[in-house]
C-alpha cells in the first residue's frame, strides 16, 4: 500500500513542521529581513528545535538500510480520557516493500512494543492493519505495503505519576524490507507529549489519509465450504456492480495464496473458488479481507468472518458446463490413455498381453463382453479412487494422487499381491480349473476381466502421465460430481486400447495366433512382477523400516506355501481323494491366514515408522523446503524442483535418466541452478501443499523458476536435453 507523503523534503524543512503555522512564518519572515535579524531567527529557531525535540508527534527518525522508521501520533498531548492514536511510520526507497499480518507465501509482518510511563502509562503491540497489496513474484504471492507506510496503533492510557506533566513513550520495532532480497531490519523509537487535552498534530493528515485504506465490516453473510467454496450473498451484488473479487486470509497457511480464485459473480452472490490447505474442512471460521473491484477500477475492502455452510450457488457448483470442465475430461482421457505405456503399468502386460491374444480368435460376443468387464473394472475403480480422495479432503486430510502407496500397510498388501500373481503365472496353481483355451462364457472368467481392471488400476495409481496432473487437480478442487466424471474419463483413456480391440475386427486380426508360445510368455512375464515386489520392499522398506522387510518376506513364504499346496489339489484333483484335497486345502488356508496375521504388525509399521530413512540424495541435491526455496530466490539463485517418491516408477526413470546424470549436473552448475529434491514417499504436508499450489495433485512434479524470470513447469516425462533446454532458455 502506497500513501502519498508529506512534501517535506529537505532537512531544515523537516524539522521545521513540528512548529505551529504562525512560528513558522515568522521564522521565515527574519530570514529575509536582513543579516543581523537572520542570525536571531537561526538561533530563534535552533533553540526552539532544542526544546520541542523532546516535545513532538514524531519522533526522531531513524535510517535503516532501506527505509526511515519514526514513531507519530495524531495528537500533541495525551490524557486517559481516549486512546492515543499512535503509528508506526515506515519510509521505504523505491522498489521495497514490508508485509501484512499474514505475508502470504514469504515474509514475516512487522511487530512493534510501544510502553509509555510518567504521567501517564500504558502499553499496546496490537496493529490495526490498512488493506496490503498482492505483489506476485514467480510463483508466490505476498500480501505487502509499498512507499509511506503506516501502521496504526490505539494506546490506552492510565494514570500513573501525578506530579508529572509529561508522557515518555517508547517502542521498538522489527520488519522485514524485500525487494530481491529480504533484509531484517530494527529501531527503537522514543517521543514525549504533554499531558492534556488532544489537539492534532501536524501528523492527523496522515491518520486521516490511512483510514480510507482501513477495511470496512462487510454488510453481506459470508459462508465458505470445505472444498474452498467461499461465497458472499447480498442483493446489491450483481455482474453490472462487480467485475472482480478476490480474499485474503488473516491467517497464513489456509489456503493456497497464488492460486486463482475464479470468482464467480451473480445476482446477489460472489463466489471465489479457493484453493484449500491442509486442514481447511475443519476450520470454524474464516477471516480475512475480500476486496471488491467495481468497472471503474475502484475496489473496496470487506472484512468478513465467514461460516461453515453450503454455497446456495447451486447451478455453478453441480456440474459446470464450461469449457474448463471440457478441457479437463480432454486432458484426463489423454493421461489415462498415455498411462497404458508408462513404466508403472507394465507389471501388468502379463495379464493384459495373454487376455488381447486370446481375443483375437474368439467369438465376437466373447470379445465385446471381455473387453466391457475388464473397462468396467478400470472406470469403476478409477471413480472409487477419485471419491475416496474427495472424502480424505473434506475431513481434512492433505492427500494426493498415489497417497494409498505412501502407507506401508497398502504397499505390502500389493507386493503380496503381485508375487501371488507370479506365482500363478509360472504354474504355481491356476485361479481356477479352466485351461486357458477354454470357452470362457462362465461368470467367474468375466469376473477375472473385471478384477484385471482393478489391478490396472491399482498398480497405475502411483504415477502421473502427461495431462494427468491438470486434469486430477481440477476434478478435485471442483464439484464432486464434475470431478467423478474426470476420474470416469481417465479411466476410459486407459481402457480404451483393449475397448478397440474388441470393437473393431480390423484389430483383431492383426493380433498373432494363440500357440504353444503364450506359454513360455506367461511364464516369462511373471518376472517383472517378481522385479516389481522387489521395488515394493524397498518402497515399504524406506516408509517402514528395516523390520517391514521380515514382515514381508515371511508374507510371501507362506503365500508361496499356500499357493504351492492349492497347486498340488488342482494337479491331483482325479488321483487325491476329497478327504485328502480337504485337508491340504486347510494347510493352504492357515498359511494364507498367516499371511493376513502379519497385517495388523504392518499397519503398526505405517502408524509409527519410526525407523523410516528416506531416500538418500546424490552429491549435488539438496532436500526440498519452503525456507531453503526462499533462502535461495532472496539470494537471486535458480532453482529446480523436483517432486518425487520412492513408489513412483516414473519419477524413479527421470531421475536416472534425465536428472542424475552426468550433462544434465554439469549443466546446472553451469547456470549456478539448484536442484531440491522433495521426497513424497511418506506423508508430508508441506509437499502436498505445494503442489496444490501449483495446480498438481501427485508425482512427478518439476518446476524450473529462474532467478529472472517466470517459472516453468515441465512435463512428466523427462529426457537430458528437454532439461538442459529449459534451464539455458531462461537464462
Amino acid at each position: 500500500m502506497s500513501l502519498p507523503v508529506m512534501p517535506l523534503s529537505r532537512p531544515f524543512a523537516s524539522g521545521l513542521h513540528h512548529f505551529p503555522a504562525t512560528l513558522r512564518a515568522k521564522c521565515f519572515q527574519h530570514r529575509f529581513s536582513g543579516w543581523l535579524s537572520n542570525s536571531f531567527a537561526i538561533l530563534a529557531v535552533a533553540f526552539t528545535l532544542a526544546q520541542s525535540a523532546a516535545f513532538a508527534a514524531e519522533s526522531t527518525p531513524i535510517k535503516t538500510g532501506h527505509s526511515i522508521a519514526s514513531l507519530i501520533t495524531a495528537s500533541d498531548t495525551a490524557d486517559n480520557n481516549s486512546p492515543l492514536h499512535i503509528a508506526l511510520r515506515l519510509q521505504l526507497q523505491n522498489g521495497w516493500h514490508t508485509y501484512w499480518q499474514n505475508p502470504g507465501d514469504a515474509g514475516d509482518p512487522p511487530a512493534i512494543t510501544i510502553k509509555a510511563d510518567g504521567a501517564l502509562q500504558g502499553s499496546t503491540q496490537a496493529i490495526h492493519w490498512p488493506v496490503p497489496q498482492r505483489i506476485r513474484d514467480s510463483s508466490l504471492m505476498s500480501y505487502a505495503y509499498t512507499g509511506d507506510v503506516i501502521l496504526p496503533l490505539e494506546l490506552q492510557l492510565h494514570p500513573a505519576d501525578q506530579n508529572a506533566d509529561k508522557v515518555n513513550i517508547t517502542a521498538h520495532a522489527s520488519w522485514l524490507v524485500c525487494e530481491h532480497v529480504c533484509v531484517p531490519e530494527e529501531a527503537d523509537l522514543a517521543l514525549t507529549l504533554n499531558k492534556g487535552m488532544p489537539q492534532p498534530s501536524v501528523q492527523a493528515p496522515l491518520f486521516e489519509q490511512i483510514s480510507q485504506h482501513m477495511a470496512v465490516p462487510s454488510p453481506y453473510t459470508a459462508i465458505f465450504s470445505p472444498d474452498g467454496l467461499l461465497q458472499l450473498t447480498g442483493k446489491d451484488l450483481s455482474p453490472t456492480s462487480i467485475t472482480d473479487a478476490w480474499f485474503m486470509p488473516e491467517q497464513q497457511g489456509k489456503i493456497a495464496e497464488a492460486a486463482a480464485q475464479k470468482p464467480v459473480i451473480r445476482n446477489g452472490s460472489v463466489t471465489l473458488h479457493l484453493k484449500p490447505a491442509a486442514n481447511f474442512s475443519a476450520l470454524q471460521s474464516l477471516a480475512g479481507i475480500v476486496v471488491l473491484k467495481d468497472k471503474a477500477g475502484t475496489e473496496r475492502a470487506l472484512q468478513i468472518n465467514a461460516s461453515p455452510g453450503t454455497p446456495t450457488d447451486t447451478a455453478e457448483n453441480t456440474f459446470p458446463a464450461s469449457t474448463g470442465f471440457i478441457r479437463q475430461m480432454l486432458f484426463a482421457f489423454i493421461g489415462g490413455l498415455i498411462l497404458n505405456l508408462m513404466p508403472c503399468v507394465f507389471p501388468i502386460l502379463a495379464m493384459k498381453a495373454l487376455a488381447v491374444t486370446r481375443l483375437g480368435h474368439a467369438a465376437r460376443r466373447e470379445q465385446i463382453l471381455s473387453a466391457v468387464c475388464y473397462a468396467s473394472g478400470v472406470i469403476s475403480s478409477f471413480t472409487l479412487l477419485g471419491a475416496i480422495m474427495m472424502a480424505a479432503r473434506l475431513s481434512g486430510a492433505a492427500t494426493g494422487w498415489g497417497f494409498q502407496f505412501q502407507s506401508p500397510l497398502f504397499v505390502g498388501m500389493i507386493c503380496w499381491l503381485l508375487f501371488a500373481m507370479a506365482l500363478n503365472l509360472l504354474g504355481v496353481f491356476a485361479f481356477s480349473a479352466v485351461s486357458i483355451n477354454s470357452t470362457p462364457h462362465t461368470r467367474h472368467n468375466l469376473w477375472n476381466d473385471v478384477l484385471t481392471g482393478v489391478l490396472a488400476v491399482i498398480v497405475a495409481s502411483p504415477c502421473t502421465a502427461p495431462f494427468m496432473g491438470v486434469a486430477i487437480a481440477g476434478a478435485l478442487s471442483g464439484p464432486p460430481l464434475a470431478g467423478l466424471t474426470v476420474f470416469a474419463a481417465l479411466g476410459l483413456g486407459l481402457a480404451l486400447p483393449y475397448l478397440l480391440i474388441a470393437i473393431c475386427p480390423s484389430c483383431s486380426r492383426m493380433l498373432p495366433r494363440p500357440g504353444a508360445w503364450m506359454v513360455y510368455l506367461r511364464q516369462f512375464l511373471a518376472f517383472p512382477l517378481l522385479a516389481s515386489c522387489v521395488w515394493l520392499l524397498w518402497v515399504a522398506t524406506l516408509e517402514g523400516g528395516a523390520f517391514i522387510v521380515a514382515l514381508l518376506g515371511s508374507g510371501m513364504v507362506l503365500l508361496g506355501l499356500a499357493a504351492w499346496i492349492h497347486g498340488l489339489t488342482q494337479t491331483h484333483q482325479n488321483i487325491w481323494s476329497d478327504r485328502k484335497r480337504f485337508a491340504l486345502h486347510g494347510l493352504a488356508l492357515l498359511a494364507l491366514l498367516g499371511t493376513l496375521g502379519l497385517l495388523p504388525a504392518l499397519r503398526q509399521q505405517a502408524v509409527a515408522p519410526s525407523s523410516a530413512q528416506g531416500m538418500t540424495l546424490p552429491e549435488g541435491v539438496e532436500a526440498f523446503s519452503n525456507t531453503r526455496l526462499q533462502t535461495l530466490q532472496a539470494n537471486g539463485k535458480s532453482v529446480f524442483i523436483d517432486m518425487t517418491a520412492a513408489w513412483c516408477i516414473t519419477c524413479l526413470v527421470n531421475e536416472r535418466v534425465a536428472l542424475d546424470v552426468p550433462e544434465v549436473r554439469n549443466a546446472f552448475k553451469a547456470q549456478n541452478v539448484t536442484l531440491l529434491r522433495g521426497d513424497w514417499t511418506t506423508h508430508d504436508a508441506t509437499i502436498t501443499a505445494f503442489l496444490r499450489q501449483h495446480g498438481r495433485d501427485g508425482v512427478p512434479f518439476y518446476l524450473f523458476i529462474p532467478a529472472n524470470g517466470t517459472p516453468v513447469t515441465l512435463p512428466q516425462v523427462l529426457t537430458p536435453g528437454l532439461v538442459i533446454k529449459t534451464i539455458r532458455a531462461t537464462h
